[in-house]
């Protein structure tokens, strides 16, 4: 339980490091609520951290009805994750003068690790991934495809708001995102559905 905990913390500040001195000064997305909350931030000058969690409300809820083991499996590693990426703002400030393309690929990385930290150790940052993971068990599909059109259409939601060059780029993010993640969890026995 310590270790899960310290794996938690360390995904979670591993997770904020890339968001917050590599995408968001550059207004990239990253997908998922996470973009959500990076859209809120763009658009309002929201928390990107608040808005995950208020955004993940509604899903935990469902998982706390239907899937009761996704909600004790991602409830901390949402507050802590997004707790982070709040506190850790201020690192915005000091990012480097990196080409665009260049901090996509070195934050998703960064992200992906953080996810893939904590998906090692049995939990997650909750979000649109757990919600994938329930749609997943309710329309027997893979749990990857779901995450992929949820990401697409954050993506895509970006490109009409802000431009093509940040659809692009956060593409290039979500691409460094998941090959990173499924880096960490390749050698990782997955963990038994709960019943639905």
């Amino acid at each position: 339980m310590v270790k899960k905990g310290i794996m938690i913390v360390a995904g979670s500040l591993i997770l904020s490091l890339g968001i917050n001195f590599f995408l968001i000064p550059d207004h990239v997305l990253d997908g998922g609520i996470i973009g959500i909350g990076m859209i809120a931030n763009y658009i309002w000058g929201m928390k990107v951290g608040l808005t995950i969690i208020c955004f993940s409300i509604p899903i935990f809820t469902l998982a706390w009805f239907y899937f009761r083991m996704y909600f004790y499996n991602s409830l901390h590693g949402l507050l802590v994750s997004s707790f982070s990426i709040d506190v850790l703002q201020g690192l915005r400030a000091y990012h480097l003068p990196l080409d665009p393309a260049v901090s996509s690929i070195i934050g998703g990385a960064l992200v992906g690790g953080g996810i893939g930290l904590m998906l090692r150790h049995h939990t997650s940052t909750g979000g649109t991934d757990l919600l994938a993971q329930m749609i997943a068990d309710w329309m027997k599909v893979n749990v990857g495809f779901v995450i992929l059109a949820i990401d697409a259409v954050i993506i895509g939601a970006g490109g009409l708001l802000f431009s093509m060059e940040t659809m692009l780029l956060s593409a290039i993010t979500i691409l460094s995102v998941g090959l990173v993640t499924m880096t960490f969890t390749s050698s990782r026995l997955l963990p038994e559905h709960p019943a639905s």
